[in-house]
C-alpha cells in the first residue's frame, strides 16, 4: 500500500457498474488517491449480497492500486433516514444502515458516510437528534470495525446535521468514541451559512467546527463548488471554480494540513473532468 507520503489523499465517487471490484479501477485511471463508492444501488432498499468472487476482487484491485481503507469513504443509500419519527419505518432505515455497514466489513472497509436525517416536522430538533444517535449506536454496536461517518447538510427541507452544534451534539450522544466521524461536504457548508469563501470567514468556519465537532473526528471531505449562495441552504453541487465558493477557496483547503490524510472526495457532476479537476487540486496542494 502506498505510503503517507503525499499529504492530501484527492478522488471522487466512482461508478461500480458490473460490480464493487470496477470502483479501485475507475479511480485509478482519473488519477485518484483516494475513491468514494456506494456498495450497492443507492435507490434501492435491498440488493443481493456481495458474492466472495466480487469481494476478493475489490480487495485485489485496491491492493493493486495501492487504495488503502482509509482512503476509502463509501456512501450509503439516500433512502435511509435513521432519525426517521415513525418507529416501523425507522426499523427499516436502521436494517438497511446495518446491512450497509456489513457491506463495507466484508469489503475491508473502515467507514461509512451517511446523512443523518430528516425530522419531516414530526418532532422537534432535539428529539431527532436523540432519534439518530439511538440508531447509529445500535447499528455501530452490530457491525465491527466500520465506523459511521455524518456527513453534514445543506439544511435543505428538514434535514438535520446543517449546524456544527448539531453534529457535535449527536457524536456525543451516540457515545462510541472511535467508531464515529465526520465528512464535511464543502458546499453544504457554505450552503447552510458558514462563509468558507473570504479568508475570515474560512478561519472562523474551521474555528467553530473545532470547537463544536473536533478536527480528530474529521475522517473525510466532499469536495463540491455551490450553486446556493451562502446561507440559501440548497444542496446543489457544481464543478470545481463554476460556483459561489471559487478556486480560491479549495487553493486555500489544498494548502490547510488540517485536511492531511483523510479522503477529499469529489461529487461534481461533470464526471468527463474529474482527472483534471484533481490534477488541479494536486497542484494546488
Amino acid at each position: 500500500m502506498e505510503s503517507k507520503e503525499h499529504k492530501k489523499y484527492i478522488g471522487a465517487h466512482v461508478s461500480t457498474a458490473g460490480g464493487v471490484e470496477n470502483a479501485p479501477l475507475n479511480a485509478h485511471a482519473i488519477g485518484a488517491t483516494a475513491f468514494a463508492l456506494f456498495t450497492k444501488n443507492q435507490r434501492q432498499w435491498s440488493a443481493p449480497p456481495l458474492t466472495e468472487e466480487s469481494i476478493r476482487a475489490f480487495k485485489a484491485n485496491c491492493e493493486k492500486f495501492g487504495y488503502d481503507p482509509e482512503f476509502i469513504l463509501p456512501h450509503d443509500t439516500y433512502l435511509i433516514n435513521l432519525g426517521q419519527p415513525d418507529l416501523e419505518k425507522r426499523k427499516r432505515s436502521l436494517a438497511a444502515f446495518i446491512d450497509e455497514l456489513a457491506r463495507c466489513n466484508a469489503l475491508g472497509l473502515t467507514k461509512l458516510n451517511f446523512h443523518p436525517g430528516s425530522h419531516l416536522n414530526e418532532v422537534t430538533l432535539e428529539e431527532e437528534l436523540k432519534l439518530i444517535a439511538e440508531s447509529v449506536r445500535e447499528a455501530v454496536d452490530a457491525v465491527p470495525n466500520v465506523s459511521a461517518i455524518f456527513e453534514n447538510t445543506a439544511g435543505q427541507g428538514t434535514n438535520v446535521g446543517y449546524r456544527f452544534e448539531q453534529l457535535g451534539t449527536m457524536l456525543e450522544l451516540v457515545d462510541r468514541p472511535g467508531r464515529v466521524g465526520v465528512c464535511l461536504d464543502t458546499c453544504h457548508t457554505y450552503a447552510a451559512g458558514y462563509d468558507l469563501k473570504t479568508e475570515d470567514g474560512y478561519a472562523q468556519t474551521f474555528a467553530d467546527f473545532a470547537r463544536f465537532v473536533g478536527f480528530e473526528n474529521l475522517k473525510g471531505v466532499h469536495l463540491n463548488d455551490s450553486r446556493s449562495v451562502l446561507g440559501g441552504k440548497l444542496d446543489r453541487h457544481v464543478s470545481i471554480g463554476e460556483g459561489e465558493l471559487g478556486l480560491e477557496f479549495f487553493r486555500r483547503l489544498m494548502q490547510d494540513e488540517r485536511f492531511d490524510n483523510i479522503p477529499l472526495i469529489l461529487e461534481t457532476p461533470n464526471e468527463e473532468i474529474w482527472a483534471k479537476e484533481i490534477s488541479m487540486l494536486k497542484d494546488f496542494a
